[in-house]
């Protein structure tokens, strides 16, 4: 095989692991935040406490999140097959992806909900905003920069499950690696899949941390 079809087939590789991760990436906060702030104002001492809702919901979150991604990968078949009609390729991925990442990010917005004043909060609800209002003009807007943190962390960790797709036909770099570096022991090749995967992280690192510098008020 001549370098210009490796060149091609990298670039596929490379084109498909950005596919995957950055849609996946954007469908788990769409997914992730919601959750996130159910779990933020329903735990205790939040402005909308209920145990029920913060138990039930915080032991489907960390029961998925206890599954390791390949075997989640591999259960969820099924859905991915019926949702979109095959269950290897880029799109496929996305499924399991998504469904791995949501609670991860969940998780992490709470997180980074916790880290507001709760003296910021406190003023909200005394001036009478109601809890549309406190999560959307206050919380978010007030965790932005730890949210924007926890994003890169979290798309490198989707970076990481979408390599390890690979090994069921999820196609990108880690498809590469895995069927060309590891079966056919093209170890070339399986050192440039490497090097490609560390420069995306670090570029989505690199991005993630100036974003998120650029709009923390405390180093203005």
């Amino acid at each position: 095989m001549g370098i210009n079809q490796w060149i091609s087939i990298m670039a596929e590789g490379l084109a498909e692991t950005l596919y995957m991760t950055v849609v996946s990436t954007m469908l788990a906060y769409i997914f992730g935040i919601p959750l996130g702030v159910v779990l933020f104002i329903t735990d205790k001492d939040g402005f909308a406490e209920c145990k029920v809702i913060n138990k039930g919901l915080g032991m489907v979150v960390n029961l998925i999140r206890s599954v390791p991604f390949i075997i989640l990968l591999v259960a969820i078949l099924p859905l991915t097959r019926f949702m979109v009609g095959t269950t290897i390729g880029a799109t496929a991925t996305i499924v399991p992806l998504v469904a791995a990442a949501t609670p991860f990010v969940s998780r992490m917005v709470e997180s980074s909900l916790k880290e507001v004043k709760s003296g910021v909060i406190e003023a909200a609800v005394s001036m009478g905003s109601n809890t549309f209002q406190i999560i959307t003009k206050v919380l978010l807007p007030e965790a932005k920069p730890s949210l924007i943190v926890g994003s890169t962390i979290a798309i490198t960790t989707i970076l990481g499950y979408s390599a390890m797709a690979g090994f069921v036909g999820g196609g990108g770099l880690g498809a590469i690696a895995i069927n060309y570096g590891y079966y056919r022991y093209q170890e070339d090749i399986m050192l440039v899949t490497v090097i490609l995967l560390v420069a995306v992280v670090q570029f989505f690192q690199e991005t993630g941390m100036k974003i998120a510098g650029g709009t923390d008020k405390r180093r203005r």
